[in-house]
């Protein structure tokens, strides 16, 4: 299994770096892992204590983008990780962006499956997933709720949302191997005492890894995955981007008055603001 990620700006910052041509400047932004690839990731693990198997997470981008995927081994699951990056990939669209990911996953063979998350927290266009799927002609099953695999057919069976309409669920099979963005609707299951006995391992594992994650991470650059530099980054890109809206640090709802603990009077007022909140005496309502 390949799940694929991405870096996005930590909007917790505050702010992101654009260039003058309004791209994002991924390397002098504070970037965390994309929210949306944890149900992937999620999916992947599932389906690797349930079966058994290899998950392989890859990401497109900068060299920080390693910190990106130490985030996927730690916090949910990888046994190893790949990196595609160099200056010819920078400032690639979602279908220059797929170009590359699939000449990548072919470098590491034939997966039977490839996850990908529904839509990133920066340009929200859902695309990737999709496209990637494309350059590699497998089936597709997008919004994806629930799966489960036949080894002995060979078939892989999931419940997707109708057109993310989460009241309207409908059952679906395809061969593997298959390709499946799952929908942020996802909840992993895990049925027996061994498969949660498993899981336990597996995370244990992972963490242990993710200590030394350089050890598990491989990086390639156009070369090693025989792409023409002309069909990637900004030059393999027919997006052109018009403008970009600065995202809007959100207003305080109020303010925050400081106070030295060891200000018997001010600590005084602030009990008598808390007492108030509560309504009334702390001490009648059996509080320390």
């Amino acid at each position: 299994m390949v799940v694929l990620t991405k870096g996005v700006p930590d909007f917790r910052e505050g702010q992101v770096s654009f260039d003058e041509d309004g791209h994002l400047e991924r390397g002098k932004t504070p970037t965390v892992m994309n929210p949306n690839d944890r149900f992937a990731l999620e999916a992947a693990l599932q389906t690797r204590v349930r079966h058994g198997g290899r998950v392989s997470v890859m990401s497109m981008g900068p060299p920080g983008y390693k910190e990106v995927l130490q985030e996927a081994m730690e916090s949910v699951y990888a046994d190893d990780l790949h990196l595609v990056s160099d200056r010819e990939m920078a400032a690639a669209d979602t279908w220059a962006t797929a170009i590359t990911l699939s000449a990548g996953i072919e470098t590491l063979g034939e997966p039977d499956i490839v996850f990908a998350g529904f839509k990133t927290a920066d340009g929200e266009t859902g695309h990737t997933g999709p496209q990637t799927n494309w350059c590699l002609d497998m089936p597709l099953v997008t919004h994806v709720i629930s799966l489960d695999i036949d080894e002995d057919e060979g078939v892989l069976r999931a419940k997707r949302l109708v057109e993310g309409d989460i009241e309207e669920v409908e059952t679906v099979e395809t061969s593997l191997p298959a390709f499946v963005v799952t929908d942020p609707e996802f909840t992993p299951s895990y049925r027996t005492a061994g498969e949660r006995l498993t899981l336990k391992d597996l995370r244990a594992e992972t963490q242990e890894r993710a200590e030394n994650y350089e050890d598990h991470l491989t990086v390639r650059d156009h070369a090693d995955i025989n792409v023409d530099p002309d069909y990637i980054g900004l030059d393999g890109s027919p997006t052109i981007v018009s403008s970009v809206d600065p995202i809007p640090k959100a207003p305080a709802e109020r303010e925050a008055t400081m106070v030295d603990p060891d200000d018997s009077s001010a600590m005084q007022d602030v009990l008598e603001a808390m007492k108030s909140a509560v309504g009334g005496d702390t001490a009648a309502a059996g509080g320390d």
